[in-house]
């Protein structure tokens, strides 16, 4: 028996330990999904308290490019030498990170705590998928994807209301402190739950590349954050940051079809099932991005909620998710396809969407409720299965290396996106604005007008506009009003540019689907090794 099927073996979990796996994979899944959504909810505040606006997308792009390299090289490891080791440090690191960020009194100090927190949620994102893995075979898995959604969905809904409880009645420093007892409790459960994976084999980690990946992606990031608010986008700065971490890239790609044991390795690419899911992820990320991140901006900012009202108008769009999940997820597991779940889900994505590019100043609360539950139950029904037909379309004893390359590829797209879906909306806003402004406020058009929206949504923002104003009498509260009135009709105009970029993206979505090849779902074969059948 070879070394690599001993590992195999030894990796899956079975009998009445594989329950608690289970359970410690839904208790991490829970809080590494809270703490993003609630960290998002708690911005605005920290954003005022801590006076780093030019940083504010780092803050979730440092954890993103941090999280996203330390993917593939957990993944690799992992099979290998077991999860149990990777999925220790992991915690460890998150926590740390977590602690740090609590502690942070500038926006830069936040900015490299998230970046050390991101560490350790790599090992939270592609630990837990490789665990279920070990847990179920793939026909089992589309059972209990709706469970696993369940507790995702949860984590989505209840973490902006606790970020919103937290910032307005707490501080916003205990939205990072509030994890330190679930990376406890996910620790006991990771020591007890996963096997001790004893080997001989070398691993070679692909630091060279990881480094090349680096240096190539944070000029990039750098370009699309300051493009269209520090340089122009034509300028030599955004040009030379663009072209060289291009440049770098390219060198990357071709370093990993030379190396010995690759980040990404290129032969995971070869398989259509693989390459079309990928697409598939950035499409529907994009797509979506721009709903979990700037719906609740705009609840605060036209709508006028609180941040911890605010939190909730996500809870219809992850109710959408998890029935959505649950029941493609029974379908799966009954009839052992997949295809026509895909083409469905994506038809209804592009549906939900379109639904969103309706909104205007006066939209209300349920017209956006209705929208949300429709594209939640497209995303909820497509994403988990992509997952699945990649796991299911490759050798149980690589499943690791799988799932991380593919969790790393994806997650790229939210890296890219988050900047240029941000520099959208600033734009938007600023060019809006600018019409806008009465003429009592010409002489404010350029320091207004280069205002990212987001600096206008907390309480203590407007009241210090507020404040200002006062001093002039009673025209001043009246154009105050005015400059309000302004500020909601430029930002309504930058978010409803953001849903029509991705309304885009879910046309193409469901287009993709048609193009996603199909493999049955595999039983207890998967575990043995069982040569696969053809796509179909």
């Amino acid at each position: 028996m070879s070394a690599t099927y001993e590992v195999q073996r030894t990796n899956q979990i079975v009998g009445p330990r594989k329950w608690w796996a289970f359970a410690t994979v839904l208790l991490t899944m829970f809080f590494s999904s809270l703490d993003q959504t609630v960290v998002s909810t708690a911005m605005p505040t920290i954003i005022s308290d801590l006076h780093g606006l030019n940083l504010y997308t780092w803050v979730f792009t440092a954890y993103m490019i941090t999280s996203s390299i330390t993917v593939p090289i957990y993944g690799k490891l992992s099979d290998v030498f077991g999860r149990k080791p990777f999925y220790l440090f992991g915690l460890v690191m998150f926590g740390i990170g977590s602690a740090i960020s609590g502690q942070a009194h500038t926006m830069m100090e936040l900015v490299w705590a998230r970046a050390v927190q991101g560490i350790g949620a790599g090992a939270m994102m592609s630990m837990p998928r490789a665990t279920v893995g070990d847990i179920f075979s793939p026909k089992e898995r589309a059972r209990w994807m709706g469970v696993m959604m369940a507790v995702f969905g949860l984590s989505s809904i209840v973490g902006p209301a606790i970020g919103g409880w937290i910032t307005d009645d707490w501080s916003w420093r205990w939205v990072f402190y509030v994890n330190l007892p679930f990376v406890v409790i996910a620790l006991l459960g990771v020591a007890v739950a996963l096997p001790k994976v004893r080997t001989k084999d070398q691993v070679k980690v692909d630091w060279q590349g990881a480094a090349m990946l680096t240096v190539g992606l944070v000029p990039i990031l750098l370009a699309l954050t300051w493009a269209g608010s520090k340089y122009a986008w034509a300028s030599p700065q955004i040009i030379g940051m663009l072209a060289g971490g291009v440049a770098v890239l390219a060198a990357f790609v071709v370093w990993e079809t030379r190396a010995q044991d690759p980040l990404v390795a290129p032969w995971l690419f070869r398989n259509r099932i693989f390459t079309t899911s990928l697409i598939l992820q950035l499409l529907v990320g994009m797509a979506m991005f721009g709903s979990l991140m700037y719906l609740p901006i705009f609840v605060q900012g036209v709508i006028g909620l609180n941040a911890q009202n605010s939190g909730w108008i996500m809870t219809p769009m992850m109710g959408g998710f998890m029935v959505g999940s649950m029941v493609s997820g029974q379908v799966m597991s009954k009839t052992g396809r997949y295809r026509h779940v895909a083409w469905l889900s994506g038809a209804v994505i592009v549906v939900g969407s379109g639904l969103l590019n309706r909104i205007d100043v006066h939209t209300s609360w349920p017209t956006i409720m209705v929208d949300m539950v429709v594209l939640g139950l497209g995303i909820g029904a497509l994403m988990p299965l992509m997952n699945m037909a990649v796991q299911n379309a490759f050798p149980y004893r690589v499943m690791g290396t799988v799932n991380a390359s593919q969790q790393f590829v994806s997650s790229l797209g939210g890296v890219i996106a988050s900047p240029v879906f941000g520099s959208v909306l600033n734009r938007a806003f600023a060019h809006k604005l600018g019409v806008l402004l009465p003429p009592g406020l010409a002489a404010m058009k350029s320091k207004l007008g280069s205002l990212n929206p987001q600096a206008l949504l907390t309480a203590q923002a407007q009241k210090a506009i507020a404040a200002q104003f006062s001093r002039f009498g009673a025209a001043g509260e009246a154009l105050y009003h005015q400059l309000m009135q302004a500020v909601k009709l430029s930002l309504t105009f930058g978010i409803q540019r953001l849903f029509l970029v991705g309304l885009v993206f879910s046309v193409l979505t469901f287009i993709g689907t048609f193009f996603l090849p199909e493999v049955k779902l595999k039983g207890d074969e998967y575990f043995r090794g069982e040569p696969e059948e053809d796509a179909v």
